[in-house]
């Protein structure tokens, strides 16, 4: 019987261990949260959490009078961020170096470049001043600007504002736009008559952030979330002028292991409602001229076998890994015969190239290909007829972009390296030309690319893989060991991490850094294999893979344990949770960022956002095999009585994704049971989630103060 919560004493007491000295400061004294060991007990298995009591409802989060837990928590955490705005304090000119320097590079009344569909050409645009954009429009072949959305003036009083998609109906009076003012990505939806400039009574709540047009311009389909788990699981169909309350349900996804959601193909005629979990995918779809019509299944879901669908002619084409095509393979279908057995191979299947992606136009296909790490772009016409594109760095990311049209030879790409800005591209498939429509400014008169040097290695895992990593610093630097290096990394989900340009990141370039991306397994950045071979049972490979491109980098002189940090992200922090209790003393610092530590607890409880998507992923705790498994990595229950390296944890208040007891929780646990007198802090945003800030500007504050947090240490140890 697990025993009741007791909150007749306070939940935390301001104290210092005292074997701790956490700051150079010893009169500043950390938070130290009160134990009330709860006992959770699985598979004949009894684990011990002294903090579990940190957790809330979200009923609780959002009562207009907090209750004496909520209270509690909420002083504990505001403890948390009094203590580390105490012990960074002697870094505050620094971190604000740093935001000025990081926001100096950003051109502050920036335009994207823009895109053209149906008549009109669509684009935001920054002025200065403000933190967010202006959305507008143009009708081609005039200068006649058109403001959709005010940005500034939608955002103004809110201390978070996040704009999810806008749709404008096919003929162009009409624009549907989402908007989620509290960070848990539950968004409400408007609509505005882009003739008259009104805004229509028209309310969507609690949806995940699209509104699909049918063709009659009345209609439109949306996804909605479960209020608990925050699980897209039922799409509405709404017809303009009525209440929602009204609305339609046409789908509900019942499998609390699938999400759902619902777009529009590119050729505009058919809407796809698809559902989705880690290794099954099933779509349905009706014509987009027709909302009232029957829902037909293209191929019905079945375990191990994923497509995604889209239209052109008299075909559906299908990337898919039927046949065991694990790399994935293009296919096509009659739109009247859509069943896997009537599927032709456009594209077959390879073992050493991964089908990422396909763009289809009226004279090519192009497909985005995965080959020995890095994506090409290959351009085929429907006769055969086929070319690559080439790039010069030796690692980079590409990507294809705002291709709306059919009717074009033209095809618009970004490219970015490690060494090159964000830049949006047109190249014309027929006679190869290309031009530059933009490159980011970075503005900064020390600036330039020829300044900097890229590499892309391959460290030796434990078990003999061969693991990618990408590297960049500035010319000049001699491999010494003495240089200080950040080494970031993901390895979670197939997500592929790509080398891009980032301006913020000169600041540690410039200052001697060198910056390096560990491409572990659990991505998909070298095939299917790649992440097969990081999750579930695999996943201790993502952090061997970790530590062993750490060593590498070592051995080859770009660093050495003194002078090496880390960084990680979500399942990335939960990568960097593992690391430090695996090799503690190769990190001189780390940064974990809304970090997924509590793995065996979060997986356990259904009613927590994601957890069943993510079975097929982590693996099921209730079966003792999972359990056992993922218990013997999870950060927060290997926490042991010896020395970490210098900590910092992110987090936000309204974190959907991982929710911020996580790191409070382990912050907790860590600093009650380490030996060491390093620095360990978080930063807790009591007002945004998983995403951080909203503001264009306002997110560079977090990244100066872990830069800081970084230049501090290294500033310490380089003059010991």
């Amino acid at each position: 019987m697990k025993p009741t919560f007791c909150f007749l004493t306070l939940l935390f007491l301001i104290g210092c261990k005292s074997d701790i000295k956490e700051s150079s400061t010893p009169e500043i004294q950390p938070p130290i949260a009160k134990i009330h060991a709860e006992e959770l007990v699985n598979h004949g298995d009894t684990r011990i959490d002294n903090y579990f009591w940190m957790r809330l409802s979200d009923e609780q989060k959002n009562a207009t009078t907090p209750d004496a837990q909520t209270q509690d928590v909420i002083d504990y955490l505001n403890a948390e961020n009094d203590y580390l705005d105490k012990v960074m304090s002697h870094t505050d000119s620094l971190q604000t170096v740093l935001f000025e320097e990081i926001k100096g590079r950003i051109k502050k009344d920036d335009e994207s470049v823009p895109v053209n569909h149906n008549g009109y050409s669509y684009y935001s645009k920054y002025k200065e001043g403000n933190d967010y954009p202006l959305y507008c429009r143009s009708k081609m072949g005039t200068n006649e600007e058109e403001i959709m959305l005010n940005g500034p003036e939608l955002s103004k009083g809110l201390t978070y504002f996040g704009m999810g998609n806008q749709a404008v109906s096919t003929n162009n009076t009409l624009l549907a736009y989402a908007v989620d003012t509290i960070s848990r990505r539950q968004y409400t939806i408007r609509f505005k008559n882009l003739e008259t400039g009104d805004m229509l009574e028209d309310f969507l709540e609690n949806t995940a952030g699209s509104a699909i047009w049918a063709n009659d311009n009345k209609t439109v389909f949306y996804t909605t979330k479960d209020p608990e788990t925050l699980r897209s699981n039922k799409i509405f169909k709404h017809t303009l002028g009525e209440s929602q309350d009204q609305d339609v349900l046409v789908y509900e996804e019942k499998d609390d292991t699938f999400r759902c959601t619902v777009f529009k193909s590119k050729s505009e005629a058919f809407i796809f409602i698809g559902s989705f979990q880690t290794i099954s995918t099933e779509y349905q779809y009706i014509n987009a001229d027709t909302p009232n019509g029957t829902w037909k299944i293209i191929q019905p879901r079945e375990k191990n076998l994923e497509y995604f669908v889209d239209h052109y002619a008299n075909h559906f084409y299908i990337r898919t890994n039927k046949d065991n095509a694990k790399n994935f393979k293009l296919v096509e279908t009659p739109i009247n015969t859509t069943a896997k057995e009537n599927w032709v191979d456009v594209i077959p299947h390879r073992n050493d190239v991964l089908l990422e992606d396909f763009d289809l136009f009226k004279d090519f296909l192009v497909i985005s290909e995965r080959k020995k790490g890095l994506r090409e772009l290959r351009m085929r016409n429907w006769n055969g007829n086929e070319h690559y594109l080439q790039f010069k760095d030796p690692t980079y990311l590409t990507y294809t972009t705002s291709n709306l049209d059919f009717d074009t030879d033209i095809l618009r790409y970004n490219y970015s390296s490690l060494t090159t800005p964000n830049s949006t591209l047109e190249y014309n498939m027929k006679t190869k030309d290309q031009v530059v429509l933009k490159q980011d400014d970075v503005l900064d008169a020390n600036f330039n690319s020829d300044n900097y040097v890229s590499e892309r290695l391959f460290a030796t895992a434990t078990d003999g893989t061969k693991v990618p990593i990408s590297l960049v610093y500035k010319k000049g630097i001699t491999k010494s060991g003495n240089n200080p290096l950040l080494l970031y990394a993901y390895g979670s989900y197939g997500s592929i991490i790509d080398a891009s340009f980032n301006s913020s990141r000169l600041s540690l370039l410039d200052r001697g850094f060198v910056y390096a991306i560990a491409h572990v397994r659990g991505g998909e950045e070298m095939g299917r294999h790649w992440y097969e071979d990081g999750k579930l049972l695999n996943k201790k490979n993502t952090f061997t893979d970790f530590i062993d491109c750490a060593e590498y980098l070592i051995d080859a002189k770009y660093t050495s344990s003194e002078h090496l940090y880390a960084e990680g992200g979500s399942a990335g922090g939960l990568l960097m949770g593992a690391i430090v209790n695996m090799k503690p003393k190769l990190w001189n610092g780390v940064v974990a960022a809304v970090p997924f530590v509590d793995v065996v607890s979060t997986m356990l409880d259904e009613t927590i956002p994601l957890t069943t998507f993510e079975f097929d992923e982590w693996g099921n705790p209730k079966d003792s095999i999972y359990y056992d498994y993922i218990k013997s990595y999870s950060p927060y229950d290997n926490v042991e009585a010896k020395a970490y390296p210098n900590m910092l944890i992110t987090t936000g208040y309204w974190d959907s994704q991982v929710q911020y007891w996580e790191p409070a929780k382990w912050i907790a646990k860590l600093r009650a049971t380490k030996t060491d007198d390093n620095l360990l802090i978080m930063d807790c945003n009591m007002d945004v989630g998983h995403g951080g800030a909203s503001g264009r500007f306002e997110r560079y504050k977090i990244q100066a103060l872990k830069y800081a947090f970084l230049l501090d240490l290294e500033n310490e140890v380089s003059s010991n």
